[in-house]
């Protein structure tokens, strides 16, 4: 946000829909639901997941591969990528980056592989309006595919489970990305590779990481507060959309459908 002292005058959104429970931004001129291909954000977004499966794979790949426990205290998770994770993770205990650097994909291997061997026990549980804003977006034109921290077996894996499979063509993964600017910047590739090499690109996530990433490769975010971060401090980060859920993004095509 810019300081007070030069804070810009921000036009009037084109439409903001409040109710007692759902507020939405849109901003003045953005077709939010007419871009050419759009990106999804999984955990926060599209679901939530009620247990810790993926979360400790961390813990069992480090302690499989290196012998020794991970300590996690003051990583940001939210936002961040899984091999991300990992180098916050041994930089804050102060490992060489010779020591871990090395194993990293070995490492990265034994989470693809301690998730899949419990995927019969994942809970996860659906957004509110996703599968109803998918085919919504489908129906407008939009190519539907993920951009995600998660690897991308895992990516996937919870999007199977979840029963979303068959409304994505295409990801982006962290498998070759630590940093999610770089990780957005390949699925916005592979997002032109199916829509057109001239189409738009949005990217739909919960996290402030969500719309910094997407605004260092020049494109627009659809910010969603079912995460971990609430709409107003999501608006501190000057998303061109943003709502309390899809639901309530979806509630306001239906109240000023222009």
């Amino acid at each position: 946000m810019t300081s007070s002292s030069t804070q810009q005058i921000v036009p009037p959104p084109a439409f903001a829909y409040e109710t007692a429970e759902d507020r939405v931004f849109i901003q003045d001129g953005f077709a939010w639901d007419r871009q050419g291909a759009y990106l999804f954000d999984i955990d926060g977004t599209l679901l939530r997941s009620r247990d810790r499966i993926h979360f400790n794979s961390f813990y069992s790949s480090v302690r499989s591969v290196l012998g020794h426990d991970l300590v996690l205290d003051g990583v940001i998770v939210s936002g961040n990528t899984d091999p991300g994770i990992l180098r916050d993770a041994f930089r804050l205990a102060k490992l060489e980056d010779q020591h871990w650097q090395p194993h990293l994909e070995s490492i990265l291997e034994q989470m693809r592989i301690d998730v899949a061997a419990r995927r019969a026990e994942m809970k996860l549980v659906m957004m509110p309006a996703v599968e109803e804003t998918l085919a919504y977006l489908q129906r407008q034109g939009g190519a539907l595919g993920v951009a995600t921290g998660n690897l991308e077996s895992i990516g996937w894996l919870k999007i199977e489970v979840l029963g979303l499979r068959h409304w994505f063509t295409f990801g982006g993964f962290s498998d070759r990305y630590d940093v999610r600017s770089h990780m957005i910047a390949h699925a916005m590739e592979v997002a032109r590779e199916h829509a057109g090499p001239e189409a738009t690109v949005c990217v739909i996530g919960d996290t402030p990481a969500d719309i910094s990433a997407a605004r260092a490769n020049g494109l627009p975010t659809i910010a969603v507060a079912t995460g971990n971060y609430s709409f107003d401090q999501l608006m501190e980060h000057e998303p061109e959309v943003c709502c309390t859920t899809l639901k309530a993004l979806l509630a306001a095509v239906e109240t000023n459908p222009e």
